[in-house]
């Protein structure tokens, strides 16, 4: 039976989380010759996640886990919210390896699916680690554990929790992930495995964007009517008319109800270029955790501004700036980092 026949559905991330899992970073070629002035900013983002919940991270061996513990020494963070667990990875992007949460509310019930993962259509191997990653942590929380058997990344989608899902057709009908699939199969997986019933598609995401378009680099669900989606102001830019065309879309899409959506404008940072390739910057890239929403800044004129809309949006929760220069030199930022396990 699939999760959608056994009641099963994947909750907004704006919902309850009991915890945030992470993989701790140790892929230099990720950040080359750079990572090592990441940590302090990722510590931050550890320390104020788990000031609101549990912050779990996968390290690869006993030596990993000492040098993380050594970073978050120092950098204050309080270690009653935060576990290690020995899971090996390739990389560090836990929103598109690691675990997909769903629950049933009314058996109290989670259970995790656990999608076929190719790094992005086999661009970075290998990543036969990752690809393992939520069947080892099915296994040590003891919850059932289903292998729809296609490649499906947590960046490429984002929910209203309320039976609405947002994806682009630049990243789900990418031949390099699921070239057996057409559009219409690929919904009948999404409306099986995450429970729902409208499935919205944008176009191309942003420039840089290694993921082919990553939803979570453009339009995200605030709340379950509401979006944010970004909007570059310069006409000259190359990500002007791809993002100009998803608002257009996003203005004739409806959400479960019929109702159109309540769309929110986020502005695009300055182009960051780090050897002569435009890195995948955007302001949309933000993670909700219980306490913090913490969005990337990029030392830009522009900061304030996403911070200030931003809150605006989440009048339950903080909204605080994190500068995410050099982590975005990975091509990603605290929302890839990041995959958030549900309350049940």
């Amino acid at each position: 039976m699939t999760p959608k026949e056994q009641g099963y559905f994947f909750p907004a991330e704006f919902a309850e989380h009991s915890a945030t899992w992470l993989s701790w970073p140790h892929k230099e070629a990720s950040w080359p010759g750079k990572i090592e002035v990441i940590y302090p900013i990722y510590c931050e983002f550890i320390k104020r996640v788990s000031e609101g919940e549990k912050v779990n991270i996968n390290v690869v061996d006993e030596a990993m886990k000492s040098k993380a513990i050594a970073h978050l020494q120092k950098g204050g963070a309080d270690f009653s919210n935060i576990q290690f667990y020995l899971h090996p990875t390739n990389d560090a992007w836990c929103r598109d390896h690691g675990p997909a949460f769903l629950v049933n509310p009314d058996e109290k019930k989670k259970m995790i699916i656990d999608w076929g993962y190719n790094a992005w259509g086999g661009k970075y191997p290998p990543f036969d680690l990752d690809d393992n990653i939520p069947t080892l942590v099915a296994i040590y929380l003891n919850v059932p554990v289903l292998y729809p058997g296609i490649v499906m990344e947590g960046g490429s989608v984002d929910f209203n929790g309320n039976g609405t899902l947002l994806t682009t057709s630049s990243c789900l009908l990418n031949p390099n992930r699921n070239p057996h699939l057409n559009q219409k199969q690929i919904e009948e997986y999404l409306s099986s495995y995450y429970n729902v019933s409208n499935i919205l598609w944008l176009g191309d995401g942003i420039v840089g964007d290694d993921t082919d378009g990553h939803i979570d680099d453009i339009t995200r669900f605030v709340n379950e009517d509401t979006v944010v989606t970004v909007v570059e102001e310069n006409r000259n830019d190359e990500n002007y008319a791809p993002l100009q065309e998803n608002l257009k879309k996003l203005k004739s899409l409806r959400l479960e109800s019929g109702k159109q959506i309540n769309i929110v404008e986020l502005p695009m940072p300055s182009p960051i270029v780090f050897d002569d390739m435009r890195l995948p910057a955007s302001y949309a890239n933000f993670y909700i955790s219980n306490k913090y929403v913490v969005v990337p800044t990029y030392r830009d004129k522009n900061d304030d501004k996403a911070l200030a809309i931003l809150q605006k949006c989440f009048k339950d929760r903080k909204v605080i700036g994190l500068d995410s220069w050099d982590i975005i030199w990975g091509l990603g930022s605290f929302h890839c980092l990041s995959q958030q396990e549900p309350v049940v």
